[in-house]
């Protein structure tokens, strides 16, 4: 993060502005917006200045920049088209620990302004940190659409009504989850019907009778790493929970989207690695909601395939516990779609099979014989260790040793590493992959010489005939 995001209340407080002219006039009516007591330095003044200027809105303190006008400033602007000056404005800034703003040169900047969504006192603001402004308008134009004018009076209404709601609901989470209620409900509708006093008769209603809620689990699907593949819904859940459990699989970048004053306790499963015992994942999760809690069970994938989603859903209900179920997509959909590789194709595949390859072989009661069988796909989930055994089990089966396979390893996140080959490589290109890793068996795995698409290398494959099986069709797209 380059910058921190935050909101500074400038009432009352001294801003000067070195510019008289349009851009300093734009910047003089944002911090005339915010209360601020605006200076101004400058040799002449644009006519919306100077208006200013005679109304006695805005101070013209001088016609020449001298470093001492900043020793009683809270922050400073540079608005001229003199970068001599305002190299010297950032300069003097700095000597005395001021904020400065130097419009358009972000290198000359300890604070920068950013796209504005005025629902006061509801504001959102969007930056790019001075990188692409013009995208961060965009994103701001969406925003504005997309948010009620009614939001301001919403927040003011809240806000007169905090101290009653906080007296009647004595904790943070009947506190929030009144107002989640609130907002989503028919107070917010008759505000934006502009029926202030029927709005306030339904918020008082609903906090006479407000009952505190019980707990309750939802299975939320994370998918398979790219935090952009996360459902929307499944958002929505986590941005609600009290506590959220998760799975190792779990990137860092879906369990930032995690409400910050949540509780995040990982019981993640890891091959050689100390692991929570499911059980005591199944009996923490009725625990938790029995305190009242709304609690989140975050899955890599889709809690139902190879979840043990299934499990934990059984022992909630025997505790009588409420829950729900968000999907997530799976990791055999997401990491063959980010690999090019389509699960079934009428020239190639007529089905797919999902395998986990966290099973004895020998007496896993999977019918080999059917599993070798050409013009199909085999997604096989954590089959990186046992990738010998799977092989021998397909050739000796029937399995031609010249099939296609490609092992993704880290799906769908920024450091994807597809490795491409034969079914003969399968257990040397499963050593090479990074973990957690797909194995993916059959006709369509060799359309990932054309089909792929996703990382900065997806159009430059490797490929050596004659050399070690580690050295062929390796695809590095981080």
């Amino acid at each position: 993060m380059d910058y921190l995001p935050i909101f500074t209340d400038l009432k009352h407080r001294p801003v000067l502005v070195v510019g008289g002219g349009d851009v300093a006039a734009r910047k003089i009516a944002l911090l005339l917006s915010a209360g601020a007591k605006v200076f101004v330095v400058s040799d002449a003044l644009s006519d919306p200045v100077a208006e200013l200027h005679q109304q006695g809105v805005i101070h013209w303190l001088a016609k020449r920049f001298d470093a001492s006008q900043l020793d009683d400033i809270f922050l400073a602007i540079a608005a001229t088209n003199d970068s001599t000056l305002n190299a010297r404005v950032f300069q003097a800034a700095n000597q005395r620990r001021r904020l400065v703003n130097v419009v358009d040169d972000p290198a000359r900047c300890s604070f920068i302004f950013p796209s504005i969504i005025d629902r006061s006192p509801l504001v959102v603001a969007v930056s790019s940190g001075g990188k692409a402004p013009v995208l961060a308008r965009l994103l701001r134009e969406k925003l504005e659409a997309l948010l009620p004018a009614s939001l301001g009076t919403v927040a003011e209404i809240a806000g007169s009504w905090r101290g009653r709601v906080k007296q009647r609901l004595k904790t943070i989470v009947e506190r929030r989850r009144f107002w989640e209620r609130i907002f989503n409900g028919r107070f917010a509708a008759l505000v934006a019907a502009n029926r202030i006093h029927d709005a306030q008769a339904e918020l008082e209603q609903q906090l006479l009778h407000h009952e505190g809620q019980t707990g309750d689990v939802t299975l939320v699907g994370a998918g398979p790493g790219d935090a952009g593949l996360l459902t929307l819904r499944g958002l929505q859940a986590i941005q609600q929970a009290d506590v959220v459990l998760h799975d190792s699989l779990v990137t860092d970048d879906i369990l930032a989207l995690v409400r910050r004053d949540a509780e995040q306790i990982s019981v993640g499963k890891r091959a050689g690695a100390h692991s929570v015992a499911q059980e005591e994942t199944n009996q923490l999760l009725v625990k938790l909601a029995r305190q009242g809690k709304r609690v989140v069970r975050l899955k890599g994938g889709d809690p139902f395939i190879f979840g043990r989603g299934g499990e934990e859903l059984e022992v909630l209900a025997a505790a009588g516990i409420p829950f729900q179920v968000v999907p997530g997509i799976t990791a055999a959909a997401g990491a063959t779609a980010y690999a090019g590789i389509p699960l079934t194709h009428r020239d190639y595949a007529q089905s797919v099979t999902f395998i986990t390859g966290r099973c004895r072989l020998e007496s896993d009661g999977l019918n080999w014989s059917q599993l070798a069988q050409g013009h199909q796909t085999l997604a096989i989930y954590m089959g990186a260790v046992k990738a010998s055994d799977i092989q021998h089990q397909l050739i000796t089966h029937g399995r031609a040793p010249s099939t296609p396979i490609a092992v993704i390893g880290r799906g769908t996140r920024a450091d994807q590493q597809v490795l491409t080959g034969t079914l003969l490589q399968l257990s040397d290109l499963a050593k090479q992959a990074p973990s957690p890793a797909l194995l993916v068996i059959g006709e369509v795995a060799a359309l990932h010489q054309r089909l792929s698409w996703f990382g900065e290398s997806a159009d430059r494959q490797i490929f050596q005939q004659n050399q070690p099986a580690q050295w062929q069709s390796v695809v590095n797209l981080a």
